[in-house]
């Protein structure tokens, strides 16, 4: 497989310095980031467990012995991929590559396996179940937010299956952006923690869909919580990371969430306050680094089998779209960029090899983190 690194640290370096692939359009730039060989993997990750239904994690409220139901029958779009939100970011994953690679091997039965999927019938259902006693938090906000970026991604595609997608889905799209939106004005502090119910990445898939779908609504709630959560914020403890079961970096998804609703220089003024331990070449920065120790290196994977061990693989994947959205959300020629850049680096080197489908434990969720990375999702729209 040829590599694509080396290329996509360019590109990254490029567009945050406003350089001649600042002027190409984000789908380009996407299609441009793959490796076709590596994306016909992870859509094969994705194709595997779309419609496996177990082993199965289900997040159930029980009300009574009726409620005691296979998976395929509470949520029928989404019981595959071991747990309802792996199973709805691996159909943003199918969605994602055949837009950006319409004429890919393996289209054609990406095209099948969504469309079983998203049948009338089934998105009803999900209705129903999301509307359901005892359910309201169900997959919030994480899940939930994934199911918007599914939505935003069928928006974004001008093709007639999309389009019949896209409609077909609008009525799940439209109750979980009700939920999160009266969610959010109740949610008194942010989620700072490295798994699925922290708020900071969650919040960046909101702010991409809202842009899509013209909510302004929700873009407002959004912006009131970065001021609320966020704006005050210093001195993150990026050294405390990470947690023995992260995904996602607290310190890092605030960064990449506040680059979304801050001006560059607003946000370049932030993020010293915030992370003032980014290298920016100056001897003071140096100095608070080990001698010859590259800033900010990838976690370390013990144990691919252990579903929870494995989440360091996905911290990696993550850290690195985190690291290079904060570059790309700083002005031209900020000194940090070429640390950020750098650190995006090593973690796509040690975590895309990692990403095979040998252990169902990693196989099932790492595909999506990969393309997320790969297609550069939260750049390129």
């Amino acid at each position: 497989m040829r590599s694509r690194i080396a290329p996509i640290l360019l590109e990254a370096m490029l567009l945050a310095l406003g350089g001649p692939l600042a002027a190409a359009t984000p789908a380009a730039a996407a299609r441009a980031a793959l490796d076709e060989a590596a994306a016909a993997r992870f859509a094969a990750l994705a194709l595997k467990c779309l419609h496996q239904e177990y082993p199965n994690h289900i997040s159930h409220t029980l009300g009574g012995d009726a409620d005691a139901r296979a998976p395929r029958e509470l949520t029928p779009a989404f019981y595959g991929c071991y747990d309802w939100h792996s199973a709805v970011h691996a159909h943003w994953l199918l969605v994602r590559l055949i837009r950006l690679i319409p004429d890919a091997p393996f289209a054609p039965e990406a095209r099948a396996a969504v469309a079983q999927s998203l049948a009338p019938a089934n998105i009803e259902a999900e209705v129903r179940y999301l509307r359901g006693a005892g359910r309201a938090s169900f997959e919030r906000p994480y899940g939930l937010a994934w199911l918007l970026e599914l939505a935003a991604e069928l928006r974004r595609f001008d093709d007639p299956d999309a389009k019949r997608w896209s409609a077909t889905l609008r009525p799940l799209e439209t109750e979980t952006a009700a939920r999160l939106e009266g969610w959010l004005p109740k949610l008194h502090y942010p989620i700072r923690i490295g798994e699925h119910d922290q708020t900071a990445f969650s919040f960046g898939l909101m702010w991409d869909w809202a842009g899509v779908a013209g909510e302004q609504p929700m873009r407002r709630l959004l912006e009131d919580a970065a001021q609320r959560f966020y704006r005050q914020d210093r001195n993150c403890p990026l050294a405390y990371e990470p947690s023995g079961e992260d995904f996602l970096s607290p310190c890092l998804a605030e960064a990449d969430f506040l680059r979304r609703v801050l001006a560059p220089r607003a946000f370049a003024s932030w993020l010293t306050r915030f992370l003032p331990q980014i290298p920016d070449g100056r001897a003071g920065a140096r100095a608070a680094q080990r001698p010859g120790a590259p800033w900010l290196v990838p976690g370390v994977v013990t144990d691919r089998a252990d579903p929870k061990l494995a989440h360091i693989d996905g911290l990696n994947l993550s850290r690195a779209w985190m690291l290079e959205g904060i570059a790309h959300g700083l002005p031209a020629h900020d000194a940090r960029v070429a640390a950020l850049t750098a650190a995006a680096a090593r973690h796509r080197d040690a975590a895309l090899p990692a990403v095979t489908g040998e252990h169902y434990e990693g196989g099932h969720w790492l595909g999506t983190f990969a393309v997320y990375l790969t297609s550069r999702a939260g750049l390129a729209q």
